[in-house]
């Protein structure tokens, strides 16, 4: 018999696989819970559950998490952990801790098959699809996984490339009877795959934040290759057209790279593109790491973009910086994977 893994199932799953033996609703909800909001991985210590269904527990599955392999601590106290699956794959997972929220980066690939040239991750190449299972484990396993009050889908590979499994992922981070996070917290980036895209906004509660990188078309084909099906100006036209419930967020990410898309052309055509609707604008620092000789633009002119995007009524931050010095921050995770350092018990 092959057995069922626990991680990765919604409270109806479980019900589906614990109800012809005489369990119901309840029993379904007090395992996801022991598993999801107790972080329990153990039969044994699940509470609140009848022995007899702790044995078939025991007989018809298994909890399915497990511990990264390895870690590293930045000097800003930001943690890489590097999970690997039983058939191998490897994948990081970032903890970014603040005085007023601890935020985990989660991956949904191991790799990227987008090919965007400023990302290390997409440089690393596909290994292939995380199960949901492996996304929420990123969350549940890790030291401190009880302070965890956001969560975003920006570390390694394209969530729109594996949305059934980020659907259902967010549907545990936000559920009752899983993590009970609100959706406000939780964000999924994508640099943009239709349908998938549309059908996210549609099935999930969640923030979305689509990585721009240049508002010029040809700029933007040059760097990320999905350009040519997924056009940033369609993408653009949909966020601003679709009905934004409360509370929920749709962001533009904006890498700044020195002289390659920081001049004011850029900034008034970012102006353009954006006036008079509600997306936001985050503006990240670049990280060089692929050897291309890109700098990130300075502090600044991060300011300048920052103060003109705000005078023209479009509401802009700048993202701080976390985890450069273990290559933790945006865009360079799967850099320590290649070259094999990141090995440290």
């Amino acid at each position: 018999m092959v057995k069922r893994i626990l991680c990765g199932l919604t409270a109806d799953e479980v019900l589906e696989m614990t109800e012809p033996f005489g369990f119901n609703s309840t029993h379904s909800v007090s395992i996801t819970n022991n598993l999801y909001k107790r972080k329990i991985s153990d039969y044994k210590h699940f509470v609140k559950l009848p022995n007899k269904l702790r044995d078939l527990l025991e007989e018809i599955s298994v909890p399915g998490t497990y511990p990264p392999v390895s870690y590293e601590i930045s000097i800003d106290r930001s943690v890489k952990y590097l999970f690997r699956t039983d058939a191998g794959m490897e994948f990081e997972t970032v903890f970014i801790p603040e005085h007023n929220r601890n935020t985990v980066c989660v991956s949904s690939q191991s790799g990227c098959r987008m090919g965007c040239s400023f990302c290390a991750t997409g440089n690393f190449g596909f290994r292939g699809n995380l199960t949901t299972g492996d996304i929420i484990n990123q969350i549940i396993s890790i030291p401190h996984s009880e302070k965890i009050t956001h969560v975003v889908f920006m570390g390694m590979g394209e969530p729109m490339d594996n949305l059934e499994s980020v659907l259902k992922a967010c549907k545990i981070l936000i559920s009752e009877w899983g993590l009970s996070l609100g959706s406000k917290n939780i964000t999924v980036s994508s640099v943009g795959k239709m349908p998938e895209l549309e059908k996210f906004l549609h099935q999930s509660e969640c923030n979305l934040a689509f990585s721009l990188y240049s508002p010029f078309t040809d700029e933007r084909l040059n760097a990320i290759p999905s350009e040519k099906k997924n056009p940033a100006s369609k993408i653009l036209d949909i966020l601003k057209g679709y009905p934004v419930r409360k509370k929920r967020r749709f962001s533009v990410a904006y890498v700044m790279i020195r002289g390659i898309n920081d001049s004011d052309k850029h900034l008034e055509e970012l102006k353009s593109i954006l006036k008079d609707s509600a997306l936001r604008v985050n503006l990240l620092p670049y990280h060089s790491a692929l050897n291309n000789n890109h700098q990130s633009s300075t502090a600044e002119k991060m300011q300048y973009f920052k103060h003109s995007l705000t005078l023209s009524g479009i509401s802009t931050s700048i993202r701080k910086s976390r985890g450069n010095d273990i290559s933790a921050a945006c865009g360079l995770l799967a850099i320590d994977l290649e070259a094999g350092k990141n090995r440290h018990p």
